[in-house]
């Protein structure tokens, strides 16, 4: 039984009535258009069109026809809806045979086809916390708790919204390692498994609806925001990275010390090269660089290391071959994925063909450098705002590649808008700092 079969076959035996036919725009967002089932087969045979005018960073009015192609390796049933809605992510074309440059699926597949070409399988495991509140009143925000790391019941009361998430994930077809209390007040992350960056990226996606919506059933606003509270941790989404070859993964060299082999280090080598112009893709709101400060267990600094929590890169502890990976920690759940692990990889990529020579590791805490030895060290700095990251991915022409002109262009020209909205707002702090004394 072919793909479409087993569709066609599962939506009859759950008893689907309406198909959401998704996919993702340049800022990330969730898009979506519904069918009856009815309409399933012939949609899964010819595609469906719709107006892209609207969505920002598609296409103009006066060329707005788009056309959704689903991808049936994605469909599945929304197990919160009683099965009577499924779901099929979709890859967005200007016509039946052209893929769409601005559709950032399109961008991630391009470069995972620039590393197939060089024999690699880009495999990630992305690690996203979130915040639990009460409401999404954005004036009284309160986290749900007070409770820390690996927290239990009573103390964190989240436990069974957590495993309704899970069951739907599962339901759903992801495989979850584990979920626990992170270390700020009403933070959490849920682990799934590690895969091909593609199935990863639409996974993140699926991850996300989930963990908002059975939240909202439990009376409860999710939010994936970088630093929704002043003082406390921000939600990071750490990624675990490494290339394959077959069933060999390229990162392991059991006669190094790091078991990093020369591919890794040219890697790892071309990331921290490029960090800074990464920084716009991967941390790519204003509120982004509210968590890239030292303090808090998010990285600031330009470095790498085993087991130094500081450093932009990692390589955390591996029992055999198979885990040898570098962590990434600069990126934030706010962050397309697509896009995001589209321009790792391109750096990735670039470290390799350069041969980019990798620092010396730092396994001191860097948070307690000073300038001057930082500047002994050569560690450099994450851009400190959203203005100097765009600054620096706009001089970039790996971004420029990565994402495709279209999507670069719009991407800066979308943080431009929300930098200036930003700097020219009057905010609370200012209130409350001037008002009563000026």
């Amino acid at each position: 039984m072919g793909a479409k079969e087993k569709i066609l076959e599962e939506t009859k035996s759950k008893g689907v009535r309406f198909v959401s036919l998704e996919f993702v725009d340049i800022l990330g967002n969730a898009k979506a258009c519904e069918i009856t089932v009815n309409q399933l087969e012939r949609t899964l045979d010819e595609g469906l069109w719709f107006d892209g005018s609207s969505v920002y960073g598609f296409v103009r009015i006066h060329e707005s026809d788009m056309f959704l192609k689903p991808d049936l390796n994605t469909f599945a049933v929304l197990p919160w809806t009683d099965d009577r809605v499924a779901r099929i992510l979709c890859d967005v074309y200007i016509d039946e045979k052209t893929p769409f440059d601005g559709d950032p699926r399109y961008a991630l597949k391009r470069m995972l086809k620039k590393a197939g070409e060089k024999g690699f399988d880009y495999r990630v495991g992305p690690e996203l916390e979130f915040f639990l509140f009460r409401d999404g009143n954005s004036d009284d925000i309160k986290p749900l708790d007070d409770a820390s790391y690996f927290d239990v019941a009573p103390k964190d009361p989240a436990v069974d919204a957590k495993r309704d998430v899970v069951s739907c994930l599962e339901r759903m077809g992801m495989v979850v390692e584990m979920s626990h209390h992170e270390v700020a007040g009403g933070q959490h992350e849920i682990d799934f498994k590690y895969g091909n960056a593609l199935t990863i990226a639409d996974s993140v996606l699926t991850y996300k609806t989930t963990v908002k919506t059975i939240g909202k059933k439990h009376g409860l606003y999710a939010s994936f925001m970088p630093k929704p509270v002043f003082g406390i941790n921000g939600s990071g989404m750490h990624v675990h990275q490494s290339l394959w070859k077959g069933d060999e993964n390229a990162f392991y060299d059991g006669n190094d010390p790091y078991w990093l082999s020369d591919v890794a280090k040219g890697f790892i080598a071309g990331q921290l090269f490029h960090a800074r112009a990464l920084s716009g893709v991967v941390a790519p709101t204003v509120n982004s660089y509210k968590r890239l400060v030292p303090g808090y267990e998010a990285p600031a600094y330009i470095c790498w290391g085993r087991i130094n929590r500081s450093a932009l890169i990692r390589i955390p502890a591996a029992r055999k071959k198979e885990g040898i990976r570098a962590e990434l920690r600069c990126p934030d759940p706010s962050a397309n994925p697509y896009l995001a692990f589209a321009v790792m990889l391109g750096a990735g990529l670039d470290g390799i063909e350069k041969k980019m020579k990798l620092p010396a590791p730092v396994e001191e805490d860097v948070y307690q450098f000073n300038d001057s030895k930082l500047k002994q060290l050569y560690i450099n700095k994450l851009p400190a705002s959203l203005e100097e990251a765009v600054g620096e991915m706009e001089r970039s022409e790996i971004i420029k590649e990565s994402l495709g002109t279209h999507i670069f262009e719009h991407l800066i020209m979308a943080q431009k808008a929300d930098w200036d909205e930003y700097r020219t707002a009057v905010t609370e702090w200012e209130r409350k700092r001037y008002f009563p004394v000026l």
